[in-house]
């Protein structure tokens, strides 16, 4: 719905290159600023320009690249490697990561100023075990796409299956989802619903969150309905010193 809907979005991730080539793959290069630049080479921040910058897994960028990352954030201007000509760009930059910045930042790991910079408008997506709610939308999304390039109907799973997959902890999250759904519709070949055994045999189980993970002692404690006070007390110190790594 923006006015940028129509430019470039170019996407990069952060953890495929080694800091001195994911400098010139973010701001370009000039012919022969280093052994084997053979040619000039336009970096993503100039192809997004009027557009948008995705930067995925921005805490994998080390910390000499986050001082130039920040520069043309407040500024928008940079160089190219190899270069003493100023450019400049009008790029929107979004910025995700699966890791706590905050956290990042206070092990020294992330520039503070640039934390700052870039939570302008931060969006927490909560982990799928958080949304349960959400998995038999996605459940039927999987399903009609793994018809789609199947190049057969779409076979429902029935309600065992459903319920199997609402009461898992998904350590993998969405991907993990969507495998189990590709892989279901895959091996469903005599056109029958997907069954909870065939689905169980495929999770992997981990414990489930007990507490938020933003509440103290958010360890996973395994407490179940009509456990001895015995028990949990043992499950509890183990989740405890799982947590903290003895």
């Amino acid at each position: 719905a923006s006015k940028r809907s129509k430019t470039a979005l170019v996407g990069f991730n952060c953890p495929a290159l080694s800091p001195q080539l994911m400098e010139s793959e973010l701001f370009g290069h000039e012919e022969g600023a280093f052994t084997g630049a053979n040619a000039k080479r336009v970096g993503r921040f100039e192809l997004a320009d009027g557009g948008t910058m995705l930067l995925d897994e921005i805490t994998e960028i080390a910390l000499p690249l986050q001082a130039k990352l920040l520069r043309v954030l407040q500024e928008q201007t940079f160089e190219r490697v190899g270069s003493s000509a100023t450019q400049s760009v009008n790029v929107r930059v979004l910025a995700t990561t699966n890791r706590d910045l905050g956290e990042a930042v206070q092990d020294g790991r992330f520039r503070q100023d640039l934390y700052y910079r870039l939570a302008v408008v931060p969006i927490h997506v909560p982990p799928l075990r958080e949304r349960s709610e959400d998995i038999p939308e996605l459940v039927e999304h999987f399903l009609h796409q793994a018809a789609e390039r199947l190049e057969q109907p779409a076979r429902p799973l029935d309600p065992a299956a459903m319920d199997l997959l609402m009461n898992h902890s998904w350590p993998g999250n969405v991907r993990e989802l969507e495998n189990i759904i590709t892989r279901a519709s895959v091996l469903s070949c005599d056109g029958s619903g997907s069954q909870a055994d065939h689905l169980k045999a495929w999770l992997i189980e981990t414990p489930r969150q007990t507490f938020s993970e933003h509440d103290e002692g958010g360890a996973d404690s395994g407490v179940e309905v009509g456990m001895s006070l015995q028990v949990m007390e043992r499950k509890l110190i183990e989740a405890t010193l799982e947590h903290y790594d003895g």
